[in-house]
């Protein structure tokens, strides 16, 4: 669970143009070593696609800025409770792979 204390803060443009920041519900480290940021959503938010876009820039920042440190890649995934209930991953594998919106190519994005 990422809280406060973490620390773990990213910066996005809002709809209405301003900047903001906002915090990641999870950091999940796999046992391959990817980092994964997983956001969930009870509601749509007006800003949720620019922060999903934000996010998924950071993650291909961080990616590159540490792959010839053989450093880890990190990935997002977000998490719409409606799908949740009707999916019911019981595997983090298997959440990932279910929730691909906001991905690169899900959505014809990026």
């Amino acid at each position: 669970k990422n809280y406060l204390a973490v620390g773990f803060k990213i910066e996005f443009v809002m709809a209405n143009g301003e900047l903001s920041t906002y915090t990641p519900d999870f950091l999940v480290r796999t046992t391959a070593g990817a980092v994964w940021i997983v956001e969930t959503k009870g509601r749509e938010e007006l800003d949720l696609p620019q922060k999903m876009a934000r996010l998924r820039q950071w993650c291909e920042d961080a990616t590159e800025a540490v792959k010839n440190d053989g450093g880890s890649a990190y990935h997002f995934v977000y998490v719409d409770q409606d799908g949740f209930e009707n999916y019911k991953p019981t595997t983090f594998a298997g959440l990932v792979s279910v929730f691909r919106e906001y991905q690169e190519g899900a959505d014809g994005a990026h």
